[in-house]
């Protein structure tokens, strides 16, 4: 009972994000085709929206852009993109002391040094499920990515041949590493796999 109700919540909660995510994007386009129709105004200092409206107005539906990735996405690249310019907007539109301008540059600094040393190869990846009967050579024109293939080779021959190679089983689960991607095995029918999910490094 309990693991079908975590199923339950899971879908639940995906569902909802996409739906906040939605409407934050509804309200960025029709906030957007606002801010063209009002750049009629820019010319004149006296009417706002003038350069520094502009100006924060743009960030701040920068921000609600990266706010909307980093709901679907689920990626810590997004939530560093988010905290960017975030930092950035209060630094360039705020004006404040030089103390906080000093601040929020050696909290950038910071941001920049944490996804330079700390963040693992594939901690920013994107995972995409295949047949595992699709052709390699179409997989990686669709995604661009350069999985090593031989001619007529699907995905199940690249990863079975993969895994044979180390000795390792053929089971869900089971992975095969290349540059910057990799292969999992993410489901099996009848003792064969049915499921290929590509899981490609975006760093």
């Amino acid at each position: 009972m309990t693991k079908y109700l975590s199923a339950i919540l899971k879908k639940l909660a995906t569902a909802m994000e996409i739906f906040i995510a939605f409407l934050l994007a509804v309200g960025i386009i029709l906030l957007s085709a606002r801010l063209t129709l009002d750049l009629i105004h820019i010319p004149n200092l006296e009417v706002s929206p003038n350069y520094e409206d502009l100006l924060e107005n743009c960030f701040n539906l920068i921000i609600g852009v990266e706010l909307i990735r980093m709901v679907y996405t689920h990626r810590p690249g997004t939530v560093f993109e988010v905290l960017l310019f975030a930092i950035a907007r209060q630094v360039i539109i705020e004006h404040g002391s030089p103390l906080n301008s000093l601040i929020g540059v050696v909290a950038i600094a910071v941001l920049f040094a944490t996804r330079k040393f700390l963040f693992c190869e594939f901690d920013e990846a994107e995972k995409i499920l295949f047949r595992a009967t699709q052709k390699v050579f179409l997989v990686n024109r669709l995604i661009h990515v350069n999985i090593p293939f031989e001619e007529g080779d699907t995905l199940r021959d690249v990863i079975v041949r993969q895994l044979d190679k180390h000795q390792e089983d053929v089971g869900v689960g089971a992975c095969a590493y290349f540059s910057n991607l990799g292969l999992r095995v993410a489901k099996m029918h009848k003792g064969e796999i049915s499921r290929v999910e590509v899981i490609r490094s975006i760093k």
